[in-house]
This record gives C-alpha cells, sequence and structure tokens, in this order.
C-alpha cells in the first residue's frame, strides 16, 4: 500500500516540477529547453533526486542544474505549498542527455535508407 503512496507523489512531484520550472527566472535555466526525465523519492519522502535532460545537450544541462540547485530553496517552497505535504522532500538535481541521446538516435535511423516491405508489390 505504501508504494502506491510513493508512485503517486513522484508522479505528482515530477508534474509539479515541470511546472515551477518554467516559472523561474534564472538565466541558466530559461535559456535551454530542459525536461524532467525521471524522479526518484526515498521510502522516508526525504530525499529526491531529479534527473533533468536538455535539448541542447549535457554541458547545458549541466548548467541548469546549477541554477536549479541555486534555485532548491524556493523550488522545494512551492512544491510544499502546491502539492500540501507535510514534509518536502530535499532535492537532488542531476543532469543527463537522453534527451540529446534520443534525438541522436532519431536522426540515425531517419538517415538509413530502408524501404518498407509493405508498399512493394510483386510481379511474379
Amino acid at each position: 500500500m505504501a508504494g502506491h503512496r510513493i508512485e503517486r507523489t513522484t508522479e505528482d512531484i515530477k508534474r509539479e516540477l515541470t511546472a515551477v520550472f518554467r516559472e523561474l527566472k534564472d538565466p541558466r535555466v530559461t535559456k535551454s529547453f530542459l525536461s524532467v526525465v525521471r524522479v526518484e523519492v526515498t521510502n522516508d519522502l526525504s530525499y529526491c533526486t531529479v534527473k533533468v535532460s536538455a535539448m541542447e545537450g549535457l554541458d547545458a544541462a549541466k548548467q541548469a542544474v546549477r541554477g536549479l540547485k541555486s534555485a532548491s530553496g524556493y523550488i522545494r517552497r512551492e512544491l510544499g505549498r502546491r502539492l500540501r505535504l507535510r514534509h518536502v522532500p530535499e532535492l537532488i538535481f542531476e543532469a543527463t542527455d537522453s534527451i540529446e541521446y534520443s534525438a541522436n538516435i532519431s536522426r540515425i535511423l531517419n538517415s538509413l535508407d530502408i524501404s518498407e516491405s509493405g508498399d512493394e508489390t510483386d510481379e511474379s
């Protein structure tokens, strides 16, 4: 039963973090297209690891993480206000390059010249 509560809280935190990121005014955060890739909350809700990725690459994500760390007090207060949690977990931000990696794989797949077998007709 407690697992469902943690999962629901994790999804709520992820949704609200995305909304709070849009309201931040730090140029390190606003100049890059950020995405919350994954949120992991400990069982006692004391820590929350937030994995953030930027469309511009890992360097932009790392710079955005620096901005997020400096605004973590504001972000934490907003989470507590929006979710009405008794104890808001301490936020730990980590940069990842998953968006850039996915975009690169998509470019590679699109560059392959593969004809679809369903469109070809057999003349035999």
